[in-house]
C-alpha cells in the first residue's frame, strides 16, 4: 500500500478543502490519493463500479474556493450519474448506464466534490446488510466477516476504512444510521423534504431522503451548508452555520425498548445508557423513558415497506429501464412483495396510520426536545446472518431485531442522527440514536458536537484489520 496516499486518509473532509484552499496539496494530489486507497481497499466489496479516470480529469480541473471542493466521494448505487453504470444493487438491470444524473446528484457535484465512483447497495436498498446476491458481500473494516449494515453499506465501508472523508447515502428506513452504527460513523437523516430521495414524494408515505456518512460532526454540517446553497428553493430553513453547542439545557427522554417487541441486545442498551449519562454530565435533563412508539406504527412500516418491494417486483421494467429483467431479482425482494399481497387488505388502514403519525410525533416532541435510542438492537451481524436467499420468516425475523428502531423517524418525517458512542464486547461499533421535532436537524447537530468534543471517538478502523484480505 502507498504511505502517503494513506497519510491523506487522516484528514477529514473540512480539512481537506482547508489544505487545498492554502495550496498545500492540489486536486490531483487528494484524488490520486484517493484512488490509490480506493483500489487497495477493493477487497472489501464497496465499489460496485469505479470512475477514476473521470475523477482525475475533473481535478484537474478544479480549482480550490473553499466549501468542499476538491474533496473526494462516492455516489450510492442507488442514485443515477450521467454516463456511469447504474445497478440498483441488482443483477435485473444488467449493464444500464444512466442517461442523465439526478438533481441531487448535480446539487453533490455542484459543491465541488469529486466522485470515484458508484459505491455498493443491496437490492434496491430493501434490507439492512450490503450482501446483493449479485456480486461480492461489503465487508465492515473494523471486522471483515462481519457486516457493514445497509443499504448505504458500500459508502460506510468506504468512510469507515478512511478511502474517502464522506459518502452519499440515503435513508428510506435507517439505510444511512445502519451502516453508520456498523462502521463506527455520523449519519444523519435529516427531515422530510430537506433533501428527499427522487419519487418518495409519489410514495403512499414520503419515508426517502438523501444524505451522507461522515467521521466527524463538522464533515456532516459542511456537506450540508456546502449542497444547501446549491439548492434554489429552500423546502425547510437551511441547517446553516450549526452552533458548537446547544443554547439552552434539553430535555431528552431515553428508551431502550423495541418499538417492535423485539430482544434488544445487551450491548445496544449499554451503549445507550453510556451515552444518556455523558448528556446528564453535560448538564443536560436526561430522563428514562418507556419506548414512546406504538408496535402498530412499525408493523404499518413493514406494509408499506413491502409495497416498496411489490412496486419494484411488478413494475420496474416501466420504472428503471426496458431492459430490465425482473426473473433476476433475489429472492428477498420476490418474497416481501409476496408479504405486501398477503397483507394488502389492511394496507390502506396502515397508510392512513402512517400519515398521522406525523402528527403524533410533533404532539410527543413538545415534552422532548431529544429522544435517545440504541441504532440498532444488536451488534453488527456476521455476513450471511441477514442474506437474502434464507427463509423469509427467518430474514424476516432477524431483520426485526436487527433494525426496529430507525423506520420510526423515517415515518414520522423527522430527524435522526447515529453517533458512533458504543462498542459491543467483541469490539465492532455500536451507535446511539439521537432524534428530534421535524425541521430541528440543526439541535441534533449542536449536541453532536458538544459529545463529540466531551467524548471523542476513534474515526478509522485499524488497516491491518482488513488490509490482509484478498481482491
Amino acid at each position: 500500500m502507498s504511505g502517503n496516499a494513506w497519510e491523506l486518509a487522516e484528514w477529514d473532509a473540512v480539512e481537506t478543502a482547508e489544505r487545498l484552499k492554502r495550496r498545500e496539496v492540489s486536486p490531483t494530489e487528494v484524488i490520486q490519493a484517493a484512488v490509490t486507497r480506493a483500489r487497495d481497499a477493493a477487497a472489501l466489496g464497496a465499489i460496485v463500479t469505479p470512475t477514476y479516470e473521470q475523477a482525475l480529469a475533473a481535478a484537474t480541473k478544479t480549482t480550490p474556493s473553499g466549501g468542499l471542493s476538491g474533496v473526494p466521494t462516492f455516489i450510492k448505487d442507488l442514485a443515477q450519474v450521467e454516463g456511469v453504470r447504474t445497478t440498483w444493487g441488482t443483477a435485473a438491470a444488467g449493464d444500464y448506464v444512466s442517461l442523465k444524473s439526478d438533481p441531487t446528484v448535480k446539487a453533490m457535484q455542484a459543491t465541488g466534490m469529486i466522485s470515484l465512483g458508484k459505491s455498493a447497495t443491496p437490492e434496491f436498498g430493501l434490507t439492512a446488510t450490503t450482501e446483493p446476491l449479485f456480486s461480492q458481500p461489503c465487508r465492515n473494516p473494523w471486522a471483515p466477516n462481519h457486516s457493514t449494515g445497509g443499504s448505504s453499506g458500500g459508502a460506510g465501508a468506504l468512510v469507515a476504512a478512511g478511502v474517502v472523508p464522506l459518502a452519499h447515502g440515503s435513508d428510506g428506513g435507517g439505510s444511512i444510521r445502519i451502516p453508520s452504527s456498523c462502521c463506527g460513523l455520523v449519519g444523519l437523516k435529516p427531515s422530510r423534504r430537506r433533501l428527499d430521495m427522487e419519487g418518495s414524494n409519489l410514495l403512499p408515505v414520503n419515508v426517502a431522503v438523501h444524505g451522507v456518512l461522515t467521521r466527524t460532526v463538522r464533515d456532516t454540517v459542511a456537506f450540508w451548508n456546502a449542497v444547501e446553497a446549491q439548492l434554489r428553493k429552500h423546502r425547510l430553513p437551511p441547517i446553516g452555520e450549526v452552533k458548537r453547542k446547544p443554547d439552552k439545557k434539553l430535555r431528552i427522554g431515553v428508551y431502550v425498548e423495541s418499538p417492535l417487541g423485539s430482544v434488544v441486545h445487551p450491548d445496544a442498551i449499554k451503549a445507550a445508557e453510556q451515552a444518556a449519562a455523558l448528556c446528564t454530565e453535560l448538564g443536560h435533563d436526561v430522563q428514562p423513558i418507556a419506548c414512546p412508539v406504538e408496535r402498530q406504527v412499525g408493523q404499518d412500516f413493514q406494509r408499506l415497506w413491502g409495497f416498496i418491494a411489490y412496486v419494484h417486483l411488478k413494475g420496474s421494467r416501466a420504472l428503471v429501464h426496458r431492459r430490465f429483467d425482473a426473473g433476476k431479482l433475489e429472492p428477498g425482494t420476490r418474497n416481501f412483495g409476496r408479504y405486501f399481497s398477503s397483507q394488502a387488505a389492511s394496507s390502506l388502514n396502515a397508510i392512513r396510520r402512517l400519515r398521522g403519525f406525523t402528527r403524533t410525533w410533533a404532539t410527543l416532541m413538545e415534552r422532548y426536545d431529544v429522544l435517545m435510542c440504541p441504532t440498532l438492537g444488536e451488534p453488527p451481524p456476521p455476513l450471511g446472518y441477514l442474506r437474502t436467499d434464507q427463509p423469509f420468516e427467518t430474514a424476516f425475523s432477524r431483520l426485526v431485531s436487527f433494525t426496529p428502531f430507525t423506520a420510526t423517524a423515517n415515518s414520522a418525517g423527522a430527524p435522526a442522527l447515529s453517533l458512533p458512542l458504543g462498542r459491543s464486547a467483541d469490539g465492532l461499533p455500536m451507535g446511539v440514536q439521537f432524534a428530534a421535532a421535524h425541521g430541528r436537524d440543526a439541535l441534533l447537530l449542536e449536541l453532536a458536537f458538544t459529545i463529540e468534543e466531551a467524548r471523542p471517538w476513534q474515526r478509522i478502523a485499524p488497516r491491518e484489520r482488513w488490509a490482509s484480505l484478498t481482491r
